[in-house]
């Protein structure tokens, strides 16, 4: 992941039973009211699947348009929140659990603002962890000390707030980064690293689990999978590092990994990729047996390969992953093996060596045609910076050139301290031009999932809409719609998949209920929809109305 004051134009960057999957596994190979006019003017009322439960007759569809310049409704919005160096929570070492509470909560709320759906939390980023974990020690990040209790579970806190708030969460896990630092004895002495020296080597002054040691690579996908056995999280996410970026004068010191290990391959380099290919599929493959419904993920650096090495590559001229990080990111997408990818694109647009516009629509080609998603991992820290990045317009320019480009379903921005801080104004500006308005999830149709029975809805006292759920499944949550005006008796709704009529989510609570506050208006209808946690949609609810 991208930290501020690199010197290189480029970026570091449920507890329920599984459900089933509709297709094969993975595989190796704020919105304003919308007046009456406009409504009808919209696509017609939600129909998706087929119910997986009985459900009530759809009300008589009216004829519909779509409307050209509705937004995308299912669009991933998120944002990294970064453990490592203290960059965005907590926000330094030793704060009381009540000090670091409140700080996730306060961050959680401003995506919330900033009309995200989704945060990426790093759990792990050296080899340790935001839980009470049996492998490895609690992370230094949270206490001062590695090791040191922080007096609560960071993260089942951290996931039960996300969903209070109906933001999907993603743990972030960084693979083999061991240590900020490369003295192995300061590290805990039941450090798994410190009783393994040999699967441990130090580059640039850090300390790295080495990909090529079978027994490091086993390790950290079990380490890392008590975290999504245990905890109701949605997505595994992995960041850029895999082996280490190159430090001008040091090598790799694998040699003799490679002598022991390397058995099948003449190149050393060709053996670091499929190590790495090796521990992404493994991860995969573990979390498809345990959770097939838990998205997996993974943030590259923006560029594969430039074309003037590799005719697959883009027109580009810059650092290349596969060679520098010998992370093979095209093959993950071709071979099935996530669920998403979220390359960092984080250059501008026009920059010779590697220009927004030219990345966007590669990485588009290459998802074609897959299972897999495509995100855009946007530089939010870049901000203000000289050059392009001084206008506060270069993010929302980012997301026009995106729409489009159908094959980009979203955007996640590097980081959350810098959506409030030194990128507020660019975020303002992406706010007001694309997230007026909600936006779901996208769905993967892959992960199988059920679409919800439409929801009852009622009024309570207060004037805000009781909802429950129809027979079935309980959805995770539920998408509220207004509308300016009275429909005709029978009629559905013209433009409840034009985001502009959602007035916003509301997150189911145990029982399936939930409780939304509607704004006071005059004549305004409103519909209501059930959805499943992986974001099937089910038809509009009866309309309901104030009194």
């Amino acid at each position: 992941m991208a930290y501020p004051n690199r010197n290189r134009p480029s970026t570091d960057h449920e507890t329920s039973a599984p459900i089933p999957r509709t297709a094969a596994p993975r595989t190796r190979p704020r919105t304003a009211l919308l007046a009456g006019a406009l409504a009808t003017a919209l696509t017609a009322a939600l129909v998706h699947a087929p119910q997986a439960v009985a459900a009530p007759a759809p009300l008589n569809p009216p004829t519909c348009e779509t409307d050209p310049e509705a937004p995308p409704k299912h669009r991933m919005r998120a944002e990294w929140i970064a453990g490592v160096l203290n960059i965005d929570w907590p926000s330094r070492q030793g704060l009381t659990p009540a000090e670091q509470q409140a700080e996730l909560t306060d961050l959680y709320d401003g995506a919330v603002d900033n009309g995200l759906n989704a945060v990426f939390v790093q759990v792990r980023p050296t080899a340790d962890a935001f839980w009470p974990s049996p492998y490895e020690p609690w992370s230094e990040w949270l206490t001062g000390e590695q090791g040191g209790d922080p007096g609560y579970d960071p993260l089942e806190f951290a996931v039960e707030q996300a969903h209070e708030r109906n933001l999907e969460f993603h743990a972030w896990y960084n693979p083999y980064r061991v240590a900020m630092h490369n003295d192995v004895d300061a590290l805990v002495e039941d450090h798994p690293a410190r009783q393994n020296p040999d699967w441990v080597f130090e580059y640039g002054g850090k300390l790295y689990y080495d990909p090529g040691v079978p027994e490091a690579r086993e390790f950290v996908i079990e380490a890392m999978m008590h975290s999504v056995e245990n905890y109701d999280i949605d997505g595994v996410h992995f960041d850029d590092y895999f082996y280490p970026y190159p430090v001008a004068g040091a090598t790799i010191p694998d040699q003799d990994t490679f002598a022991e290990h390397g058995a099948g391959f003449d190149d050393v380099e060709d053996w670091r990729r499929d190590n790495v290919d090796l521990m992404v599929e493994g991860m995969s493959d573990a979390i498809n047996a345990v959770k097939p419904q838990v998205k997996f993920g993974i943030s590259p650096f923006g560029i594969w390969r430039n074309s003037s090495t590799d005719p697959n590559g883009s027109d580009t001229n810059g650092s290349q992953s596969y060679d520098n990080q010998f992370a093979d990111s095209r093959k993950w997408v071709l071979e099935g093996w996530l669920d998403y990818i979220n390359p960092q694109v984080y250059w501008e647009i026009g920059l010779p060596v590697a220009d927004y516009s030219v990345l966007v629509p590669w990485w588009e080609e290459v998802a074609a045609g897959t299972d897999t998603h495509l995100y855009i991992g946007q530089a939010a820290y870049k901000a203000g910076n000289a050059g392009a990045w001084e206008d506060p317009n270069e993010l929302s320019s980012h997301l026009d050139f995106n729409r489009d480009h159908p094959g980009v379903q979203g955007d996640v921005y590097f980081s959350a301290t810098s959506l409030r801080t030194n990128a507020k104004e660019a975020m303002d500006i992406v706010v007001e031009n694309h997230y007026s308005s909600p936006a779901l999830v996208p769905v993967k149709e892959d992960l199988g999932g059920t679409v919800p029975a439409p929801p009852r809805v009622g009024v309570n006292g207060a004037g805000a809409l009781e909802i429950t759920p129809g027979p079935g499944e309980a959805p995770a949550y539920y998408a509220v719609y207004g509308f300016d005006g009275r429909p005709a008796r029978g009629q559905a709704p013209c433009g409840i998949e034009d985001p502009r009529t959602m007035l916003g989510t509301v997150r189911a609570g145990d029982d399936g209920s939930a409780t939304f506050a509607v704004p006071e208006s005059g004549d305004t209808t409103y519909y209501v929809t059930a959805v499943h946690r992986l974001h099937h949609e089910s038809r509009a609810s009866k309309p309901q109305y104030l009194p």
